[in-house]
């Protein structure tokens, strides 16, 4: 909750850059959908007795693998959290390599670099902006071990070939599914082709606040997962309580990774309504599309959709045409400067500072992924964004690209 003086203080601060009213006319980036019902579910764990590491967390584990179709699900407290636990359950070590789209979050690069192993970046297709299958090809080396394809915005990406690819390469698949909770390739869920690693967080298409959740169909590499989120622990405190039994055994460096029973409670209130929201984003995604192409269809490039993938839209990303009359960053500023939050997703990786020094001395470049940055802009979407609010954004855009 934001109080009065800092109100003020962000009135002041939109004053001072010509930034309309913060609360008069502004449209933000994104609003989290929270119902009565999710704040009721809330209470409601909040009068157990556990209140992390219960048995709540084990029920939206049980649903949310049962969404997906996967024979497990492990919850965890981020999915930065799933995706290292995706890789000590693979047993990555040092020495050895991880493929990764150089356009995304620095969560998923971060994650053989916490065993440390070496991110290798690969480019993106330069149409669905998820990693390309020929550029990972390119970039298999001998001490390659994963491949980490993250569907971006919320469409998958080309499952059929990097599992092909995976296999003729005895390499294995985790999925970077933050976006794609609900997403298909040929009819089948993202997190179902590999280990999935989910994303909770606020702007994601189900909340737990903070929160993550992996899927495997390996009973094996579950157990593993659930030692190593408790302190590698052999036994919970609610298994030892279960079998009146105060002993375990510390197999594995592990981490506090739970996930708390209120938030588990909110991520199952949540997952009922889980398709009715991505029918939301979908129709709200449409209606950008029709006005976009009918009014500025020469300057503003919608995003593409594979026929054979059904695309869920975490994100709504829009491409500024190489020749518009307006940049990108000149459009950021002016709508921004209208009171509509944007975003850009991603920078690429090889441009932060940190990553550079992952680079190979004669690497490849990343022309796709360096052309999509200049041009695309995030816009808003969220389930209860309205039509009206859709029909300002476009309106705004048509006018500073004039």
């Amino acid at each position: 909750m934001v109080c009065g003086r800092q109100m003020r203080g962000m009135d002041s601060l939109c004053k001072a850059r010509g930034i309309k009213h913060m609360e008069k006319g502004f449209i933000p980036f994104y609003v989290p959908w929270i119902t009565a019902e999710d704040k009721r579910a809330m209470l409601k764990a909040l009068s157990s007795r556990w209140l992390t590491g219960g048995p709540i967390a084990a029920q939206f584990e049980e649903a949310f693998a049962k969404y997906i179709g996967a024979e497990y699900a492990v919850s965890v407290n981020s999915c930065t959290a799933a995706l290292h636990l995706a890789m000590r359950a693979l047993n990555i070590k040092p020495g050895d390599e991880v493929i990764v789209p150089v356009f995304t979050f620095a969560a998923t690069a971060n994650a053989p670099l916490f065993c440390g192993a070496k991110p290798v970046f690969a480019d993106i297709d330069k149409k669905t902006f998820n990693i390309s299958p020929e550029d990972i090809l390119e970039r298999i080396t001998g001490k390659t071990r994963v491949i980490i394809p993250v569907h971006y915005g919320g469409q998958a990406c080309d499952m059929k070939a990097i599992k092909e690819i995976a296999e003729d390469h005895k390499l294995s698949i985790v999925e970077d599914c933050a976006h794609s909770l609900g997403a298909e390739y040929e009819g089948e869920k993202t997190g179902r082709f590999g280990i999935g690693c989910f994303s909770f967080y606020p702007t994601k298409i189900i909340t737990t606040l903070e929160g993550g959740m992996l899927t495997t169909n390996d009973r094996d590499v579950t157990r593993k997962l659930k030692i190593l989120r408790e302190h590698g622990m052999t036994r919970s405190a609610m298994q030892r309580e279960l079998a009146a039994k105060w002993r375990y055994d510390i197999v594995e460096l592990g981490y506090n990774y739970r996930l708390s029973e209120a938030q588990a409670a909110l991520g199952l209130s949540q997952l009922i309504r889980v398709e009715e929201g991505i029918r939301k984003r979908i129709e709200l995604a449409n209606y950008y599309t029709e006005k976009l192409s009918s009014q500025v269809s020469h300057e503003i490039v919608p995003p593409y959709r594979a026929l054979n993938r059904r695309h869920v839209f975490h994100l709504y990303a829009v491409k500024v045409a190489e020749d518009a009359r307006i940049t990108r960053d000149e459009l950021f500023a002016r709508l921004t400067k209208e009171g509509i939050g944007l975003s850009v997703h991603y920078t690429p990786l090889h441009y932060f500072s940190f990553y550079k020094k992952f680079l190979k001395k004669k690497t490849k470049g990343f022309p796709n992924a360096e052309n999509v940055y200049k041009q695309i802009l995030s816009l808003p979407l969220f389930p209860t964004l309205s039509r009206k609010k859709i029909d300002f954004i476009i309106q705004k855009i048509r006018e500073n690209i004039r």
